[in-house]
């Protein structure tokens, strides 16, 4: 796994075999094959662990920010970036790589999906609030292409703007949504 995070973090999928595997794991094929069906498996399980650790480090900023939706918001931000940033070849993996994989890009979905449903939830938004629903939407997919842009260098901002700017423009969202709200 470590070696698999790796290459997809650094060469990316064209580069993620299971030779190269093996050979960075310094393990025979049979080995591999005993532990994955097979390349595939072996990436979305990579992924699956870097979107637990993320999950990890937003939830342990949840609990560690001051009550106020808009401190614990800004943590969420804040862990997020600072993840990313930390080591990135986890944007990488999260962002970047899935669109070379079928079976990573499925999963890839399936996550985004649920994370839209998390920041509805911590938007306390209704499950019939179909326009907390797209704005949702909107802050997880604007969210994850400004880190990847951010990361690349086509944006040439500090850590603390990134979070910054990202906390300001979802709470502008929330609010501007507020009003408009739709039974």
């Amino acid at each position: 796994m470590d070696t698999a995070f790796e290459l997809l973090g650094t060469v990316g999928w064209s580069g993620t075999s299971v030779r190269a595997v093996c050979q960075g794991a310094r393990l025979n094929p049979r080995y591999f094959y005993e532990s994955f069906e097979d390349l595939d498996a072996l990436v979305v399980a990579v992924y699956d662990r870097v979107i637990v650790e993320l999950t990890e480090a937003v939830l342990a900023a949840i609990d560690g920010a001051p009550e106020p939706p808009a401190e614990q918001l800004r943590a969420i931000v804040a862990a997020t970036v600072a993840f990313v940033d930390d080591d990135r070849r986890r944007a990488r993996v999260l962002y970047v790589e899935a669109l070379g994989n079928e079976a990573l890009n499925r999963r890839r979905i399936d996550t985004g999906h649920e994370v839209v449903a998390f920041v509805q939830a911590f938007g306390q938004a209704r499950e019939d609030d179909h326009l907390g629903a797209v704005a949702a939407s909107i802050v997880v997919g604007g969210f994850s292409e400004l880190l990847v842009a951010w990361i690349e260098g086509r944006l040439a901002l500090s850590r603390t703007q990134v979070i910054d700017d990202a906390t300001t423009l979802f709470l502008a969202l929330a609010e501007a949504a507020a009003p408009v709200r739709r039974p």
